[in-house]
């Protein structure tokens, strides 16, 4: 493997290699495998990074032939001969001279040395190695490559594996470079673990949101005409939608929120000062700029109109007068042309100064990429003693983000999100509940939404990023992480630590789930913020009559709407339990005699005036059919009722996957409708 790690092409730290799953491992050296088997098939192939990533590996190559799945059997076969030989991965550190020698000759990614097939991606990743850091190889069999490991001890110890796709990828993420064919694979310790994660490939593709949604009419992507990556809630989505913001408001109110709104954009300065520009400006939808007001717009027009013809004009005379035989020009007609030049030279530097500055009275903003500025900027607005924190903020804000169009993928990775936000103002001593408070908020989510596995990612800094990728501030590092840290364990939390993941002003937790087939999702997150309330200069006053600095907790126990629907859509596969079902209750009639239709409407009517979310059948339709249309529209009770029925004051109640549940008085069942919406019940 070479020394670039990821997908998002950000390079392993030794210590980060050192944590490496037995997992991991055996996938990194299945990626090795990989590319010994692809040199065998074509000794000129070049690679550059082969890490192993999420459910699997990769390797980049670059090769004229254009690897096809129908490669795959023959690269398989290969990597089973190799794996057989039972080679052990052995380490050799080198200097950085031998391996520029090695990459040279070819030697370095090859079986071989291979004279005029440079290994011009090995001489690239050399580069990206800090000096003093030990530069090693790995060697399985006839195949070497530069890389730090970590490997299992023989290929023989690589457990199941299969070749499942490949893509395209620009070397080290760069579009400037070449672009490589990307190869992925996955890796397992053994055959029924290979068989059981394909099995849940297959189960995830039926459950897949984007088909799930289109099927139920949640939600819409409409990129001609609104834009890619800018879903659009249809009204069965947005019941969903809306449900979710129900739940999420009586929570909060509960644990002592309070409610705030704020506005979809705001000035360049917002963002400068909370330090999120530039170093986010690639997350950001471009500025935008204001016009001028009319009469700073018609100076600037003509300024503009004045910097052109005039000192070219200058500049040509002043030319072809030095350039004139002596005889024919004087001294003096030389130095006054020379002053006129130099006074239009400066003239015209005074205008594009005066330009630029007009150009600058163009106010600058943002759509907003996220709520805590404007939080901040709530805080700010009135002043706070100790007796007023800790102060909860909560919102519903609507964000953006410029996420690159082909990392855009359904409501997982949208431009438009609908964050269940809210920022907690604390003193140091009120930190500890406070965060153990949403942590186990987060708890009391996952119960109603049957989420039975999760871990906490404690993600934490590093020293060489303090003062580039985070805030340098070494000792609030140390004592924040210590806090978070500490109240993890207080709590018994299931929580792994994660080095140099951090936001750049300060630890946080992100919180990983999986569905009920196994498929993990980062849901949400929860982040401690020591250094940007700061930079806003938010203080309270203290017991003492001094002026302190607030922490700040961000939170967002359910993450974005639109990615948190996307994970229940699948963690559910469409069948939603009853109090978020789109449709809860549909009545069907059999038969429409009169009397028939009108008991229905009684019973609609009564669910509707409890604000149920209910529709009817009335048709004259059989009734097989109508189960049949309710069942695929994944409606979750249908309420069925028949001459008899109505004569007995009854319905039969049907639930969706379920079956029928037989007939029962009519005024129970409402009850029991509206008592499990009430009570969020599971199903």
């Amino acid at each position: 493997m070479d020394k670039e790690h990821s997908e998002n092409n950000e390079r392993k730290t030794l210590d980060d290699r050192a944590r490496m799953t037995e997992l991991e491992r055996i996938r990194h050296s299945c990626a090795h495998v990989m590319a010994t088997a692809i040199l065998r098939l074509w000794p000129e192939a070049q690679f550059a990074a082969g890490p192993p990533v999420e459910n699997g590996f990769y390797y980049d190559v670059d090769l004229k032939h254009r690897i096809s799945p129908e490669d795959f059997e023959k690269i398989e076969a290969e990597m089973k001969k190799e794996i057989k030989a039972n080679h052990p991965f052995e380490k050799m550190v080198v200097t950085r001279e031998q391996a520029i020698k090695d990459s040279e000759s070819g030697r370095l990614g090859g079986l071989t040395e291979r004279p005029g097939n440079v290994s011009k991606f090995k001489l690239g990743n050399l580069e990206a190695i800090p000096e003093g850091e030990p530069i090693s190889y790995f060697k399985n069999g006839d195949f070497i490559d530069l890389c730090a490991g970590p490997h299992v001890m023989r290929t023989g110890n690589i457990g199941a594996f299969k070749l499942t796709s490949v893509a395209s990828a620009y070397y080290k993420g760069d579009e400037r470079n070449p672009q490589l064919q990307r190869i992925y694979g996955t890796a397992f310790k053994n055959k029924t673990q290979l068989e059981e994660y394909f099995k849940m490939l297959e189960e995830a593709k039926r459950r897949d949101h984007r088909k799930i949604g289109a099927e139920m009419g949640l939600f819409a992507l409409d990129a001609d005409y609104v834009g890619p990556g800018l879903p659009l809630w249809l009204p069965k989505g947005t019941a969903i939608l809306e449900e979710l913001e129900k739940l999420a408001k009586e929570t909060e109110f509960q644990a002592g929120y309070v409610r705030v709104k704020t506005p979809h954009i705001a000035r360049e300065k917002m963002y400068t000062t909370s330090g999120h520009l530039p170093y986010y400006a690639e997350s950001m939808f471009p500025a935008i700029r204001l016009p001028l007001e009319p009469n700073d717009q018609k100076r600037l027009d003509a300024l503009k109109k004045q910097l052109g013809s005039e000192l070219d004009a200058a500049l040509n005379n002043f030319s072809a007068l030095v350039q004139m035989p002596r005889a024919e020009r004087t001294d003096e007609e030389l130095r006054k042309e020379g002053i006129r030049f130099g006074e239009i030279v400066t003239k015209k530097a005074e205008q594009q100064a005066e330009a630029f500055g007009l150009e600058a009275k163009g106010e600058i903003y943002y759509l907003k990429a996220m709520n805590c500025p404007h939080h901040h900027r709530i805080f700010a607005a009135e002043p706070h003693s100790y007796r007023d924190l800790p102060l909860r903020l909560a919102e519903y804000g609507t964000c953006y983000r410029y996420e690159q169009s082909g990392e855009l993928f359904g409501l997982m990775r949208v431009r438009s999100l609908n964050m269940n936000d809210a920022h907690i103002y604390c003193t140091e001593e009120q930190f500890a509940a406070e965060f153990n408070a949403v942590n186990e908020m987060y708890l009391k989510y996952f119960k109603i939404f049957g989420i039975e596995k999760y871990v906490m990612r404690f993600s934490t800094h590093s020293q060489e990023g303090l003062g580039k990728k985070y805030v340098n501030e070494p000792e609030l590092w140390k004592k924040t992480e210590d806090m978070v840290r500490q109240v993890l364990v207080n709590s018994k939390i299931n929580f792994v630590e994660v080095p140099n993941e951090a936001a750049f002003y300060g630890p946080k937790i992100d919180v990983q789930v999986w569905s009920v087939i196994g498929r993990e999702f980062t849901l949400a997150t929860n982040q401690v913020d020591f250094a940007v309330p700061k930079k806003f200069g938010l203080v309270y006053r203290d017991r003492d009559n001094t002026e302190k600095t607030p922490l700040c907790i961000h939170r967002a126990p359910l993450g974005t709407h639109e990615r948190f629907i996307g994970f229940l859509i699948e963690h559910y596969a469409g069948n939603f339990p009853l109090w978020l079902a789109p449709e809860q209750v549909r009545v069907m009639t059999i038969g429409e005699d009169e009397p028939l239709i009108n008991y229905a409407k009684s019973i609609v009517n009564e669910l509707r005036a409890n604000y149920v979310r209910v529709e009817a059948d009335l048709s004259s339709n059989k009734i097989n059919g109508k189960i049949l249309e309710a069942e695929t529209a994944k409606v979750h009770t249908m309420l069925v009722i028949g001459g008899r029925d109505m004569e007995a004051g009854n319905v039969s109640v049907r639930i969706h996957g379920k079956g029928n549940i037989g007939a029962r008085p009519k005024g129970e069942v409402i009850a029991d409708i509206l008592a499990a919406i009430k009570e969020r019940k599971a199903n």
